[in-house]
């Protein structure tokens, strides 16, 4: 790239920021930032709340005894079991071990989905040989890529780390590549009517207008990761290694519903706080291009 073409490529990302400014609004004052957080907080509160009613429900159509209340037990016991897990450490130590898994497995999805997203997206016959299987990719159940993967790998982490990637990375391409068709034809003649080409225009245009639609597919990819996580780490018994997915197991063997439900709770707020992350985050976009009404 010369120097001329970088220095229209500056001047036409300063236009385009520029032109982002405009629909930002003016700052917000911070007692409407804390109602903006309590509004998007409160809805998550409401589902543990749901959640631990349903238990209790749970436990009052099911209790007929003695026998029964030793199976199932309230949400109170049940809290209270979770807070001695919690006590011992081996929780937190499962917890860990589980995210870390998790955001490993995840930022290797997202790198190499990225990467697919991005080749597929302006290489037609690279996208005309490939699309098909990208999506036949997405739809296929990732617990079935298990037996392939400990033949290949063997019972380790590599195995569900692989699962991850093959369950979480077509999502992660697809909502990309969908960004980038939805990429408005005048955008691009205005883009390159600024200067912009080749790298640049994918840098500086394609990929900030291609970003709802990309994190979308993040989002969805996350979902998909999730829950090959969970499905690896119950089916992948990895000696030395705890992890919730162990946790639930050995809940299973133990005929301990009590210790299955807490876990799955802890689970269930992993989750919700993920998802919270990624609700800020299309919120943000969505702001930056207007589509969110301004509070007063």
């Amino acid at each position: 790239m010369t120097a001329s073409t970088t220095k229209r490529a500056g001047t036409a990302a300063s236009d385009l920021a520029g032109l982002d400014s405009l629909e930002l609004g003016p700052a917000r004052s911070p007692r409407r930032i804390a109602r903006l957080s309590w509004s998007a907080t409160w809805p998550k509160l409401l589902a543990v709340v749901i959640v631990l009613a349903a238990w209790e429900v749970f436990y009052l159509i099911n209790f007929h005894g003695d026998t029964a209340d030793h199976l199932v037990k309230g949400p109170a016991a049940g809290l209270a079991n979770l807070w001695d897990q919690l006590q011992t450490g081996l929780l937190w130590q499962a917890i860990a071990t589980t995210v870390q898994t998790a955001v490993t497995g995840y930022l290797l999805a997202l790198l190499i989905g990225s990467g697919i997203g991005a080749l597929v997206s302006r290489i037609p016959p690279l996208r005309a040989a490939t699309g098909s299987i990208i999506s036949g990719l997405q739809t296929m159940p990732s617990i079935a890529w298990f037996p392939f993967a400990i033949i290949l790998f063997g019972e380790n982490q590599s195995a569900i780390l692989f699962v991850m990637v093959l369950g979480a990375a077509p999502s992660i391409a697809n909502g990309l590549i969908t960004g980038v068709d939805y990429t408005p034809p005048l955008l691009l003649r205005a883009g390159r009517t600024m200067g912009l080409r080749g790298i640049a225009l994918y840098r500086y245009l394609i990929l900030p207008a291609s970003l709802p639609a990309y994190v979308a597919g993040m989002k969805q990819g996350w979902a998909f990761s999730w829950r090959s996580l969970m499905a690896g780490e119950l089916l992948v018994l990895i000696i030395g290694h705890p992890s919730l997915g162990v946790l639930l197991n050995t809940a299973q063997n133990d005929q301990d519903l009590t210790s299955a439900i807490s876990i799955m709770i802890v689970i269930l707020l992993i989750g919700i706080v993920v998802d919270m992350i990624f609700t800020k985050a299309d919120a943000l976009v969505r702001r930056r291009r207007g589509l969110l009404v301004q509070e007063s």
